[in-house]
């Protein structure tokens, strides 16, 4: 079972966020080559970044993404946390690559450990609504115990 953490499906926006880590794009198609071969796929939707990444168009493209490519599962969570020295270096990044999204993180969470999405219920029934459409489940699903038997077949 393998899990691909995506929280957007624009490569430019995907890059901007995680620079280093590979192009959503590119883990869409090792999800599809993984699900081909059979294995159990899926994708950790999170965290998506209010005022970011937490659009219903964003949600819908995801999931539409992971089932195009195989994904068996979608584990979302519409939101982020902040611990305090986190929350600085946060805000330094969000100065620097959207000017002025800071002063409306501070008006909307304060200190807050927790930040969720101000439209997290309408985010929940979109994704919901395209998850059951699709035959995605929300959460992965335990593997039966592989039997002594089954192990020496390898």
């Amino acid at each position: 079972m393998i899990s691909f953490t995506i929280t957007t499906a624009d490569d430019e926006l995907g890059q901007k966020l995680e620079p280093g880590a590979p192009l959503v794009s590119e883990r869409f198609r090792a999800m599809k080559v993984l699900a081909d071969h059979g294995v159990h796929t899926g994708v950790t939707m999170m965290p998506i970044l209010p005022f970011i990444e937490d659009d219903e168009e964003n949600v819908r493209r995801i999931v539409e993404q992971a089932h195009a490519h195989g994904a068996t599962y979608i584990i979302p969570w519409f939101g982020m946390t902040l611990r305090d020295r986190q929350r600085a270096y946060y805000y330094d990044r969000l100065d620097e690559l959207f000017p002025g999204l800071r002063q409306r993180y501070e008006r909307a969470f304060g200190d807050r450990y927790t930040c969720a999405a101000p439209n997290i219920e309408r985010l929940t029934r979109v994704f919901d609504e395209l998850c059951e459409r699709y035959g995605i489940a929300s959460r992965m699903e335990r593997y039966p115990r592989v039997t002594d038997t089954q192990m020496r077949l390898f």
